[in-house]
């Protein structure tokens, strides 16, 4: 037997193959940048118009950007110098593009737009492609954001500034190269010279580093950029100090109710284990930056009310990344995606009634066009105009049309010459002199209810007409009122001297 023969069988079994669990297709860096902000445009062109209406501040920036250079730093020196850079690059872009609503709110629209790019990219960095696309596509779709990004103010350009300072921050704590921290600091100078609260994001940023435990050269780099920060705040954070009148219509915290909900929801999506181990952890980036500037306002409030909404609606951006990566999660811990796909279109479902009002007249709390355009249809050639308070002419001055065929009966020198927002009021004895002159006076007042200035001038106003006029009809439009006010001596409204229309017969009843 051969010595093959005689050895023992020797069986083998082979196990089979595991099976190999496919992974999902993590979107590529470009989808990440281009969803997001191809996600903003689309919902910044849906309704940017409002009906061919503009509120209030819009007007102001409106008439603003429309004057020289030179005459809008002489106005930032009475007042709004916190605006008076928005303002100046605002008047560039009506130069080049020309004036109108689309001109108005595009930048906020395109603005808004790379802020989202950024916010995708951030969360790509900390938590991996898939929740930096669902971090960028949240974003857009936030109410604060979809307001702010059709608005022509400041709030959405200086959004985007913090969010990419944001991103140098964090892509600068690894590399620590010095060309980093100049751009971490100088983008973030753009958003605290455009508005100072931006100031704010750079104590959450501070704060993040802290609690990440950052080398203490990143530490030295952040605080020398903080301080240029700082510096080059400084001088118009001191000559600003002396117009903190403007601020005086906070009479408490403004929309705080949704500042509350996306700091409940942000801290709840933290408590899960999000994002990727690295220098800087997407919960101690979000948190603070969701939660500190809101609470910081809250407290200086309990000073001086000074918490509005819009003043920190880069606090989005925080909210945007917790729920991405929060979403991410539950899709990986997930067998089936399901219940994530039955959730994203319930929130979604959810979002489209205040998507929709948003994008209304009523969505803000006056309508200068309706203003204008009330006054021109109750005011006949001839009348007197009179503003209650006289920082309302503000809200006529983007149409002047609306108010050529009336007599400004308290103005002494228009706003463009005296470089002023309202312009410069006469004496009040001489307001009630001139308001005597008149048999019809169409006045633009608060709504009820809304607190009034008191000064001798706008005493001389009321007390002048509560003596010698009657309220003859009132037309209440969103954030106003247009009352038209006759003579007591004069049975039937008619115009101004020397005028008898046959209109000024009958009740005007709105």
């Amino acid at each position: 037997m051969s010595l093959d023969e005689r050895a023992p069988a020797v069986v083998r079994t082979v196990s089979p193959l595991a099976p190999v669990r496919r992974q999902p297709p993590r979107p590529a860096k470009a989808v990440v940048v281009i969803a997001p902000l191809a996600l903003t445009i689309a919902l910044g062109f849906w309704g940017i118009r409002r009906k061919n209406t503009m509120w209030g501040d819009e007007s102001v920036t409106y008439e603003l950007a429309h004057r020289d250079l030179s005459r809008i730093w002489l106005t930032a020196q009475h007042v709004d110098l916190v605006h008076a850079l928005y303002y100046a690059v605002m008047h560039e872009i009506f130069g080049c593009f020309g004036a109108g609503l689309l001109t108005l709110r595009l930048p906020s629209v395109l603005a808004m737009s790379v802020a989202a790019s950024g916010v995708g990219l951030l969360g790509l960095r900390l938590a991996g492609p898939r929740a930096g696309l669902l971090a960028g596509l949240v974003f857009p779709v936030l109410p604060q954001v979809q307001k702010y990004a059709q608005e022509g103010r400041s709030y959405a350009m200086v959004c985007a500034l913090v969010t990419w300072a944001t991103y140098a921050l964090v892509a600068g704590v690894p590399h620590r190269a010095r060309w980093r921290w100049a751009v971490y600091g100088t983008t973030m100078l753009l958003a605290c010279l455009l508005h100072e609260f931006a100031v704010l994001a750079l104590v959450a940023h501070g704060v993040t580093l802290v609690v990440s435990r950052a080398p203490r050269p990143v530490l030295r780099a952040w605080s020398v950029a903080a301080a240029g920060v700082v510096a080059g705040l400084l001088p118009l954070a001191i000559r600003s100090a002396g117009q903190a009148g403007q601020v005086s219509w906070i009479g408490g915290p403004v929309r705080l109710r949704y500042f509350l909900v996306l700091a409940v929801v942000g801290v709840a999506c933290a408590r899960a284990p999000l994002g990727v181990k690295g220098p800087v952890r997407l919960p101690v980036l979000a948190v603070p930056i969701l939660v500190l500037p809101g609470l910081l306002l809250l407290i200086a409030s309990l000073v001086k009310p000074l918490f509005v909404d819009r003043y920190v609606v880069y606090s989005n951006i925080g909210v945007a990344l917790l729920l991405g990566a929060w979403m991410d999660h539950f899709h990986r811990r997930q067998r089936s995606s399901r219940n994530a796909w039955i959730a994203a279109v319930a929130v979604l479902a959810a979002l489209v009634q205040p998507s929709v009002s948003l994008r209304t007249p009523q969505s803000r709390s006056n309508d200068a066009t309706a203003i204008g355009a009330t006054v021109r249809k109750e005011g006949r050639p001839g009348d007197g105009l009179l503003y209650l308070s006289g920082q309302r002419r503000i809200w006529t001055a983007a149409n002047p049309e609306d108010t050529r065929a009336l007599t400004d009966l308290a103005l002494a020198q228009d706003p463009v010459s005296s470089n002023t927002l309202a312009g410069v009021e006469l004496p009040a004895r001489d307001i009630a002199a001139r308001m005597l002159e008149f048999d019809r006076i169409v006045a633009v007042r608060d709504p009820a209810g809304a607190h009034s200035s008191a000064n001798p001038r706008e005493e001389a106003k009321a007390s002048t007409l509560r003596r010698h006029f009657r309220e003859y009809g009132t037309t209440h439009v969103n954030g106003a009122r247009i009352t038209v006010y006759v003579r007591d001596h004069d049975p039937s409204p008619k115009a101004g001297p020397g005028s008898n229309s046959p209109e000024a017969q009958g009740g005007l009843v709105r």
